[in-house]
């Protein structure tokens, strides 16, 4: 593997300057409760404001309607918003994911429907991948999706789907066509709209009544035949194509960040049987931080890092975990998500949501799979 040190140049750190003095402005340190990573809050006019100032569609070609910045200048934008705890969850997933997937795979008319929307900040997309039974095991999704006049009947049940509530679309993934010795033939994705006729949405919601994934059932859900995203049948190498853009960004290793630093405003001058494992947690965020920041520059270079990604992804989202496992040994007794302390409600409700954290987006298992191929190659 390699991951060769980076330092960022004068401009990238003006923009980071840029980026931070609009969170000073925007969302005051005491005046808001931050978010968990991409399980923040979903605010239409924070998302706005960030598209007012060319930091949603970073990525996305000029003549789309996006800005055509580097992968770098995302990361440094993600970065700074993630640590704050910035109310990002309504165009997450679309400028994270959707959008490189519709540039990649999707038709021009495609294109020119959604990125223009979505880099504006106003058109948000979900998740349609995970199932009841097939959560990692993407290819035994049973979701099915039927040829008929103009287009597709799709009847099924998604599952894990953060933000199908308040979205407007969702990329689901499905058969077209029957089940065959290999599972990975046969599989398609469909842009489908989350207000459409036969389609309900059900919460799922956390042992703290907060509510962010929901199980979506499709029955007999009629979608065009121009919101087929790319070939029909191709699903699966689109899919695994599209997990790439989820495994070494900033969102991998930043859930717990918020929770670390409202312990340490807390409690200053910690004593050292505290002040240590504080610090090797701060140590080793910096580590996993210039891992994902190299990750970042071989994009930028034009290469494909997907063996370094999957490792980043792995260590980030264990590492997460650990975090919060740490600071429950630093507390007496079990934290009061009511408590007026932002330390101990954080830290009372990463405990219900770390369990996701090495889920998404591919699990442990998976990953070190890949790292371990990748290896395996001479990688």
């Amino acid at each position: 593997m390699r991951f060769t040190p980076v330092t960022l140049t004068a401009e990238e750190e003006a923009l980071r300057s840029e980026v931070r003095a609009f969170l000073a402005e925007e969302l005051p340190k005491g005046t808001y409760r931050p978010g968990l990573g991409m399980s923040a809050g979903h605010s239409p006019e924070f998302s706005r404001k960030l598209a007012a100032r060319g930091w949603v569609g970073m990525a996305v070609p000029p003549e789309y309607g996006g800005h055509g910045r580097s992968p770098v200048d995302r990361f440094i934008v993600v970065e700074e918003l993630l640590a704050a705890g910035a109310p990002v969850g309504a165009h997450w997933v679309a400028d994270r994911q959707t959008a490189p997937t519709l540039l990649k795979f999707g038709t021009e008319e495609q294109r020119r429907r959604f990125l223009p929307p979505i880099a504006a900040g106003e058109c948000y997309f979900s998740i349609g991948m995970s199932e009841p039974d097939a959560g990692s095991d993407l290819a035994a999704v049973r979701t099915a999706a039927t040829k008929v006049e103009g287009g597709w009947s799709v009847s099924g049940t998604k599952i894990w789907t953060s933000g199908a509530h308040l979205n407007h679309f969702f990329v689901v993934l499905c058969r077209t066509s029957p089940l065959a010795d290999d599972r990975h033939h046969g599989l398609s994705q469909l842009i489908v709209d989350l207000t459409s006729p036969g389609l309900t949405v059900h919460p799922i919601r956390f042992l703290d009544g907060t509510h962010h994934f929901n199980e979506v059932v499709l029955e007999d859900v009629f979608v065009p035949d121009d919101m087929v995203l790319g070939e029909v049948g191709m699903g699966w190498q689109q899919v695994t194509s599209e997990l790439s853009y989820e495994r070494s960004g900033p969102d991998r290793f930043l859930s717990a960040w918020p929770v670390l630093e409202a312990y340490v405003a807390e409690h200053p001058g910690l004593p050292a049987e505290r002040a240590v494992p504080v610090g090797e947690l701060a140590a080793r965020f910096w580590t996993i931080r210039q891992l994902s920041l190299s990750v970042a520059r071989a994009l930028q270079r034009g290469e494909a890092p997907a063996v370094e990604a999957a490792m980043v992804k792995d260590l980030g989202t264990t590492f997460e975990q650990e975090v919060v496992a740490v600071l429950q040994t630093l507390v007496e007794g079990d934290p009061d998500p009511g408590s007026p302390s932002l330390f101990e409600s954080l830290l009372a409700q990463s405990i219900l949501i770390a369990p996701s954290y090495t889920i998404r987006g591919g699990t442990t298992e998976v990953l070190r799979s890949v790292a371990a191929r990748g290896l395996g190659s001479g990688r």
